[in-house]
């Protein structure tokens, strides 16, 4: 028998319930109101009562009202059919609901019952298997589907059957196993999985090695991420975080793009909504939207709704990463989900910490982040989550909690800048203030070193070294004029803004510009280092700011031409002429 219990107390949508029965933190439950069913979750449980929080307006609900738990955690419903979808934080088919506006308690399927799937066995009778073994597989859009024995089974089981090629509904069972025991266990295409448990169905999770690209050159030539690596991108309004979330889910190297709009406002969604499904995919030529899931709770829904969708999100990135693929998983607000954790925090009454957060709010980002990452799966292949979130700290504060906490988290801090925004220098991310420690870990220098180039490395600090120097000499020289100077000064920051016109500014909206492949890269920063190193011949500082103008034109219609072709040629031996007018002669 389930556990029932009554409405004894409301505050907003934080509920107390006495029970007459056992339950567990993080249980579901439904709330029987007269007209709908409202979900709700178990987050406290004290010796008389039990405190859920629901995903729902508690509006008109009165002390007294009956509780029914269902002996289960918040889970994801995985399996055909989530590429291409509309969630909301529960998990809820969006495209299904009628009308303009959410109405409460209206709940819909994650996933197609009726649509048929075309099944390919992989596994064959006697096989043994393990939990996310691969039994079979589907074409979803146009990406392999892997069908796996469900994340939930412990132990070795034997494949006693398996269905034969054809066309199945996603409850139809496709394989039957045997246990330790002998018992017969039937599987389908579906599974369900708590969303707040790491799904490690794998063999061994190594430090992340490989460098992801991404096609931003900010990111790959100056602070690299890499494949189940984490990031994140903190700046104020109007610095350009969508845009370059946009950019990295087009042009980064990865098989799926998992969107998680956790608390932003609505027109930002509507946005996304708008925009995604005419992006084109660069890599397929396809639509972008073939390979991508969006999860959306805006800053209007229910704050206890928005706070499940990071957790939906990275379990659906979990479940594709067991199927060998490359995930990409951006959150757009994560400081809106810290606020949801802060108000559920303060309902409760709990000891507060910096801000009114919750005091274990580094504790809480360092769990999820740490669910990212490269895996090699049982079979030997392997698999990652790359996790990329923004964060909005007010007034730009980049010292306020939220963007502290997740600075212990994340091993990539790409810092937007308002003044680079405010001169029209996109991306606005910060060079210097930004960093990736994976440039320390030696697996990603060896992997560097034999997969791209052996400079790649100590090009990285030489140009952040330059652009610091740069921004030293641009202080002294609004300090003390241009000519209270040496010309040194003025031809150090020349040589820095060449870095940052060429490589840190780039062009979302010219095809080519646009992404910017590692090869590439890799010419254009021996280019601006070559210009950097060489020895000037200038008699006064009037002579260095057009000279250097001239450069930055010539590399940015380099920028422009397709790599490698006439036109790129033809500027680059313009560049070389323009550096031999004025180099030194020995």
């Amino acid at each position: 028998m389930n556990t029932k219990g009554k409405v004894v107390g409301i505050i907003a949508n934080l509920v107390t319930v006495k029970v007459d029965g056992p339950v567990s933190q993080n249980e579901i439950c439904y709330i029987h109101t007269n007209e709908v069913k409202l979900m709700a979750e178990v987050i406290r449980i004290s010796k008389e009562n039990t405190y859920i929080q629901v995903f729902e307006s508690t509006r008109g609900l009165k002390p007294g009202t009956e509780v029914v738990f269902t002996g289960h955690m918040l889970e994801a419903t995985l399996g055909p059919g989530i590429l291409s979808k509309i969630y909301d934080g529960l998990q809820h088919d969006l495209n299904k609901m009628d009308g303009v506006m959410l109405q409460k308690g209206d709940y819909t399927a994650a996933l197609d019952d009726d649509k048929l799937w075309e099944f390919t066995p992989i596994a064959k009778e006697g096989d043994a298997v393990v939990a996310a073994s691969w039994l079979g597989e589907v074409k979803e859009n146009w990406m392999p589907h892997k069908i796996m024995v469900p994340f939930k089974f412990e132990g070795s089981y034997t494949v006693k059957s398996i269905v034969a090629k054809g066309e199945y509904k996603i409850y139809d069972t496709v394989a039957v196993l045997i246990d330790e025991d002998g018992k017969e266990i039937p599987v389908c295409m579906v599974q369900k999985w708590p969303v707040k448990l790491p799904i490690k169905s794998y063999s061994e999770k190594p430090r992340p090695f490989k460098l992801m690209e991404t096609g931003v050159r900010v990111i790959d030539s100056l602070n690299p991420i890499v494949e189940g690596g984490t990031g994140f991108i903190p700046g104020p309004f109007g610095t350009g975080k969508t845009v370059l979330q946009h950019a990295l889910s087009k042009q980064a190297d990865a098989d799926m793009i998992i969107v998680a709009a956790c608390g932003e406002r609505a027109n930002e969604v509507v946005e996304i909504f708008a925009e995604f499904p005419e992006l084109e995919d660069p890599r397929t030529g396809r639509k972008l939207m073939e390979r991508t899931t969006i999860i959306a709770n805006t800053s209007n829904m229910p704050v206890a709704a928005r706070e499940a969708s990071v957790y939906t999100a990275m379990t659906i990135a979990e479940y594709y990463r067991s199927m060998g693929l490359k995930i990409l998983l951006l959150a757009d607000s994560t400081s809106r989900w810290a606020q949801a954790l802060r108000e559920m925090s303060n309902r409760m009454e709990e000891l507060p910490g910096p801000d009114a957060f919750p005091m274990d709010l580094p504790a809480i980002i360092s769990n999820f982040y740490a669910r990212a990452g490269f895996v090699f799966l049982n079979n030997g292949n392997s698999g990652s989550v790359t996790f990329v979130g923004t964060v909005s700290p007010a007034g730009g504060n980049l010292k306020e909690p939220v963007t502290e906490s997740t600075k212990k988290a994340a091993r990539c801090f790409y810092a937007l800048s308002q003044e680079r925004a405010d001169r029209k220098r996109y991306p606005a991310i910060d060079a210097v203030d930004s960093y990736s420690k994976y440039i320390e870990y030696p697996e990603l220098q060896d992997f560097i070193k034999e997969n791209v180039s052996p400079e790649w490395v100590d090009n990285i600090l030489l140009a952040k070294n330059i652009l610091i120097k740069g921004r030293e000499a641009y202080e002294q020289i609004n300090i003390l004029g241009d000519d209270g100077v040496p010309v040194d000064y003025h031809e150090e920051f020349w040589k820095s803004e060449v870095i940052d016109f060429v490589i840190l500014q780039q062009d979302a909206f010219d095809k080519i510009d646009a992404s910017s492949s590692i090869e590439r890269q890799q010419y254009m920063m021996k280019k601006v280092l070559g210009v950097y190193n060489a020895k000037f011949n200038f008699e006064t500082f009037e002579e260095v700011n057009p000279y250097f103008k001239r450069i930055i034109n010539v590399c940015k219609q380099m920028n422009y031409s397709e790599f490698k072709s006439e036109p790129f040629q033809n500027f680059e031996k313009e560049l070389d002429g323009i550096i031999n007018e004025k180099i030194m002669m020995n």
